[in-house]
């Protein structure tokens, strides 16, 4: 093992402790178990779920982030909800 891994190591074991002792004084929380980004991607394909990005003005950007905030869907759940609203209906659907 090189050095430089053994001192980042050492770097992590010393965060690490540092963490626990914030929790176990009521401090900062622990942070909740985040799936790794192929468990969410496969969530979000079992969900119909399809990314898309565009480029968007700021402030609408800002409007958008402040809106989201009390979404209960978050900025996805918000947009699919402008988006469907803002959208001529398919057709053959009434």
């Amino acid at each position: 093992m090189k050095k430089t891994d053994l001192e980042k190591n050492k770097g992590l074991k010393i965060a690490n402790s540092l963490k626990q002792a914030a929790a176990a004084r009521g401090g900062i929380p622990a942070a909740a178990p985040r799936l790794d980004r192929r468990e969410q991607r496969r969530l979000d394909q079992e969900q119909g779920l399809v990314p898309f990005a565009c480029k968007l003005d700021g402030t609408l950007v800002k409007r958008l982030q402040a809106l989201a905030a009390d979404h209960p869907g978050g900025m996805t759940g918000l947009l699919n909800e402008v988006l469907a609203g803002a959208l001529p209906p398919e057709p053959g659907q009434a």
